[in-house]
């Protein structure tokens, strides 16, 4: 009981929630309060106490939507064993929505709601190999001191046109700052190797001092084992010597030793997501985009964002050798003009372009029966070699069809097919 004014109040505290009540007493100095024992009484701490007297009230819990439901038949179809795209990870499928059915919701949302979903749950709980019992020590290394080199290999991928290739991608990583370079191949030769290290050299602005890799024909001769050094290939011991790196080879079946490329390998699984979708040319993009993207993200293992300790670690890189040293290693640039219709010459053949590059230069990289085919650094396509005298991509001959006007946009796509089959008829390679 408390008298006021001569008025008499009844007050009861029975949680922090009534400490409101006293402020006003506080306030005129009509009570006395001992915040200590009103702590002890209600079991909280004292600045709790003095929180709540102030007027302080616990926002509601905050209700979350579930966000799966406004996409349910997308990702239904997305899932469904007719579809060719295929989901590895929640993380995947989050990813897939995100870029390209403008889902905005955060992917721990994602994961919570998706499991309420028994049809998509059961998706991702197929059974895979597991790491759960293998024991890895975790270690960091300096600025500069370390590199990681890996290939994801082997991705059956179906292209746009319907076509499957086995497609391998490069991947090397600063161990410090888990800045990485992904270059996309269709063979793992050594030149290949050779120049995708080169070129990530030069992303880097520098060389580490030692190249952590498994035990690949490009690189050893005899596998490393618990009981022997293995054996460095000759010409891989050169080009390391000349670039002025370390190589040190993990023991066989332990490529634990480099987990830090290892865990980020299922990243790349996303392009599974894209099977059916894309030209050679688009998935070389795509892999630059996810490339980029792990690189301004916040690691898992670290915390950090690879690019912001990346500028301080290259720093710490050894310079690059002089050109005369990296041209033996880099795979031969030829030039080409693109002509009127929309295709270059190479060895006596055609081979076509998109036709936005009609009378411009481009650059051709020939290596392991395949012309890459650049223009101003970006990757534009890819041919095989052929005898043929005429090599158009069926893409490339519909666009060059569309802006010539020659055909109905509506008849466009079979027009263009019947004249390919034309064309191989008459030059007689069909």
């Amino acid at each position: 009981m408390i008298i006021k004014k001569q008025i008499i109040t009844y007050l009861e505290i029975h949680s922090v929630k009534d400490l409101y009540k006293l402020k006003p007493f506080l306030e005129d100095s009509t009570l006395k309060i001992n915040k200590s024992q009103i702590a002890r009484e209600l079991n909280v701490d004292r600045r709790t106490v003095d929180k709540y007297i102030n007027g302080y009230h616990k926002s509601a819990a905050r209700i979350s939507t579930d966000c799966i439901t406004p996409f349910y038949e997308v990702i239904r179809e997305l899932l469904s064993d007719r579809n060719q795209q295929v989901f590895y990870y929640r993380k995947n499928l989050w990813q897939y929505l995100t870029d390209n059915h403008s889902y905005s919701g955060t992917y721990c949302n994602f994961c919570f709601y998706i499991k309420k979903y028994e049809e998509f749950d059961s998706y991702f709980r197929k059974s895979r190999p597991s790491n759960v019992n293998q024991v890895t020590v975790r270690y960091e290394t300096d600025m500069g001191k370390q590199a990681q080199l890996d290939w994801k290999e082997s991705i059956p991928f179906i292209l746009s046109t319907g076509e499957t290739i086995d497609v391998n991608i490069f991947v090397l990583l600063l161990s410090y700052s888990r800045y990485r370079v992904y270059k996309v191949s269709l063979t793992k030769t050594q030149d290949i190797l050779f120049s995708f290290l080169d070129e990530a050299f030069e992303t880097f602005g520098g060389v580490p001092e030692e190249i952590v890799t498994d035990n690949m024909k490009t690189v050893m001769d005899e596998a490393r084992t618990e009981y022997s050094e293995g054996k460095i290939n000759i010409r891989f011991q050169q080009f390391a010597d000349d670039y002025g790196f370390h190589v040190h080879p993990c023991i066989a079946g332990r490529p634990r030793t480099k987990a830090k490329v290892e865990a980020q390998m299922k990243i790349l699984d996303e392009i599974r997501a894209y099977n059916g979708k894309l030209n050679y040319c688009e998935l070389n993009e795509l892999v630059q985009k996810i490339n980029h993207r792990v690189n301004i993200q916040v690691n898992q293992g670290t915390g950090r964002i690879p690019l912001m300790y990346f500028q301080k670690e290259k720093a710490f890189l050894h310079s690059l050798p002089a050109d005369s040293i990296r041209k033996l290693y880099q795979i031969t640039n030829h030039t080409a003009k693109v002509n009127h219709s929309s295709m270059f010459h190479y060895n006596g053949c055609q081979y076509s372009v998109p036709p936005e590059y009609v009378g411009k230069h481009v650059t051709l990289q020939v290596y392991d029966g395949y012309i890459h085919v650049y223009y101003s650094m970006d990757f534009i396509t890819i041919h095989t070699i052929s005898k043929n005298k005429l090599n158009y991509n069926s893409e490339h001959y519909v666009d060059i069809a569309r802006k010539a006007h020659i055909f109905k946009e509506e008849n466009i796509a079979n027009r263009a097919k019947e004249n390919l089959e034309m064309i191989g008829k008459v030059y007689g390679y069909e």
